[in-house]
């Protein structure tokens, strides 16, 4: 992504889609895992023509990931000071035959272990070890039988258990401080952009909603501080992704800060078990599955409308 131009020559719309077209052919060449990570429509293509497309198993229809792959799982804070690994990306998410995001998972394995040059043995074990653990947890077990944690699951949510603001900020905005610097991965607003945004989080509705998701001091108001593009993911590249500063300002007169993404939710590739009953809009569609699948993550989520396209709010907690 080093030959991204600087943020000033993009600001324009035209220039900004050619721009994210480029980036995002940039990002999947990078390796054969980039490359299936960054495309479901492809991945399902594929699954189509295969030669056991016919014979694949058929699960109960289900809410599913629909891109089930190792960058969309990860920890979630539960809000209450834990820390549960679930997905945390459910643009794809539709009621579906749970068998596809195993395929997906599967997949994303072995295409990493191909390009970590892991031998052919450690690749079939890898994959023998994620069809062991689903059937571990599909498993009917009395309490206190679920095993033991992973070391590698300990360690990460070790690791998030112990982040603050200060963590989030850097990571995502390389600086501490409540503003969003422009470059490489923030983009600046159009007028249409900011004003819509800002308008958004002005709804009553929108407002009481962000307003409840985890603040204890009984928060009154809300007030944006700074948005910028986020030029952020692979499959998403092209459609409206915006990271946003807001204050939060409490009941005693304390004023706190939290970042919240905005992202357009359009139509899912994966494939819809038949007969299968979802919200219309694609934003419900996305808050639905989220709450089903990840209510750590659904639970800070919130459906809207932005410049006449369906969106999704998360706020992104330290911990995430």
């Amino acid at each position: 992504m080093g030959s991204a131009p600087p943020h000033k020559n993009i600001t324009m719309s035209a220039d900004r889609k050619k721009t994210l077209e480029s980036a995002r052919t940039m990002k999947m060449a990078r390796s054969a895992h980039a490359y299936v990570r960054g495309n479901t429509i492809k991945f399902y293509e594929w699954l189509a023509l295969s030669p056991v497309a016919a014979r694949l198993p058929q699960g109960p229809a289900i809410w599913i990931c629909g891109d089930c792959h190792l960058g969309n799982l990860g920890p979630l804070s539960d809000g209450a000071g834990g820390i549960e690994i679930q997905i945390r990306d459910l643009d794809q998410t539709v009621i579906g035959n749970p068998a596809h995001d195993l395929i997906r998972l599967g997949l994303s394995l072995a295409t990493a272990a191909r390009g970590s040059d892991l031998p052919g043995v450690t690749t079939a074990r890898m994959i023998e070890e994620m069809v062991s653990g689903y059937e571990h947890a599909l498993a009917d077990r009395g309490e206190g039988e679920a095993g033991a944690e992973p070391d590698v699951v300990r360690s990460v949510k070790r690791q998030a258990f112990n982040r603050r603001w200060r963590d989030l900020a850097r990571e995502r905005i390389d600086d501490a401080e409540p503003t969003i610097p422009l470059g490489k991965k923030f983009w600046p607003l159009e007028s249409d952009e900011r004003a819509a945004i800002a308008g958004l989080l002005a709804d009553p509705d929108i407002k009481r909603q962000l307003l409840s998701l985890d603040y204890k001091d009984k928060a009154r108001e809300i007030k944006l501080v700074d948005a910028a593009y986020w030029m952020k993911g692979c499959s998403s590249l092209g459609l409206l992704r915006y990271a946003g500063i807001i204050e939060i300002r409490g009941a005693k007169g304390r004023s706190g800060y939290a970042l919240i993404d905005i992202k357009e939710a359009t139509s899912p590739a994966a494939p819809i078990a038949a007969g299968a009953t979802m919200p219309e809009d694609p934003a419900e569609r996305v808050l639905a599955g989220a709450r089903a699948l990840s209510p750590h993550l659904g639970d800070r989520m919130i459906a809207a409308r932005l410049l006449d396209r369906p969106v999704f709010i998360r706020e992104l907690a330290p911990r995430i």
